[in-house]
């Protein structure tokens, strides 16, 4: 019966792959929630530093620093980032469509280049016109402190330096194991919050202001760009983790139904051999 035996190995099949989705969900699982943990520690920090330096800027003069001056977007420098690897469902596809949307209708306008962080990202932009500055394509995950560091030094001196008149980010942000927030932000040049101009008492600054702010600005910089990394990483294994735990299903599902017709297919072939004997004992019985 070869469609006893094709069903039989398929239904083995399946069910080695569901063994591999569920220890690659088991995995991820924990990978998620020590990235949980470091970022739910963190974000009380990452998300007050913004209001801190919203408040700072009027404070100060904008020639101050240089990261405080705005320019026409004449040239821009977009970080993205992406996972090195696949199987976490729409994860890296979702961030890529915004994020060359997003780059397009700006090049529509400015030179656009690239930094990119993450295997996706190098393979997808790759065939897209946008020069890259640095790629970060292998081991992702294991970027360490130095390596963010060193980044956020990097596109720090692009401003500084006019090699680039604004950073953009393209990032997912962990809100929930269901899904990430794809989020495209800029962060250079720093700017005061939106709305109406309000008055503000500057304070006397002891050092001067420029003292302070070369010290807190970089290190503002710095701590944004592992909050980008560590949310990225977060979503990932959460989605990653979905993304396994749906695998999974599914292949208990289609095992269910691999047997249905396996079942359904013997009961046929013990029926038809049953007919053949009765169809014999009785053809002996009439002779």
């Amino acid at each position: 019966m070869p469609a006893l035996i094709d069903l039989r190995r398929r239904i083995k099949s399946v069910r080695n792959t569901q063994q591999i989705t569920q220890a690659m969900k088991t995995v991820s699982m924990a990978k998620f929630k020590k990235a949980q943990r470091a970022v739910l520690e963190a974000r009380p920090h990452w998300h007050n530093s913004p209001d801190l330096i919203s408040e700072v800027v009027p404070w100060a003069e904008r020639e101050v620093h240089p990261l405080f001056i705005e320019r026409e977007e004449k040239k821009i420098e977009g970080l993205v980032i992406t996972s090195d690897k696949g199987l976490c469902g729409a994860f890296n596809t979702n961030l890529l469509e915004k994020a060359l949307s997003f780059f397009e209708e700006k090049a529509k306008r400015s030179q656009v280049n690239l930094v990119l962080i993450g295997k996706k990202a190098f393979s997808f932009f790759r065939k897209h016109p946008f020069p890259v500055d640095r790629a970060y394509s292998e081991q992702v995950q294991d970027l360490t402190s130095g390596d963010l560091k060193e980044l956020a030094q990097f596109l720090m001196r692009l401003y500084v330096f006019n090699k680039t008149d604004a950073v953009y980010v393209a990032y997912n942000e962990f809100k929930s194991i269901l899904y990430p927030r794809v989020t495209v932000t800029r962060l250079l040049p720093l700017s005061p919050p939106e709305g109406e101009a309000q008055e503000v008492l500057a304070p006397d600054w002891e050092p001067e202001a420029g003292s302070i702010l070369n010290s807190l600005l970089p290190f503002y910089l710095e701590s944004q760009i592992r909050h980008f990394y560590f949310e990225s990483q977060a979503a990932e294994h959460a989605a990653r983790m979905m993304a396994m735990d749906n695998a999974t299903k599914n292949a208990e599902d289609l095992i269910g139904d691999l047997t249905l017709v396996l079942n359904k297919i013997r009961q046929a072939s013990i029926t038809k051999e049953l007919l053949e004997i009765m169809t014999a004992v009785e053809a002996l019985a009439g002779k």
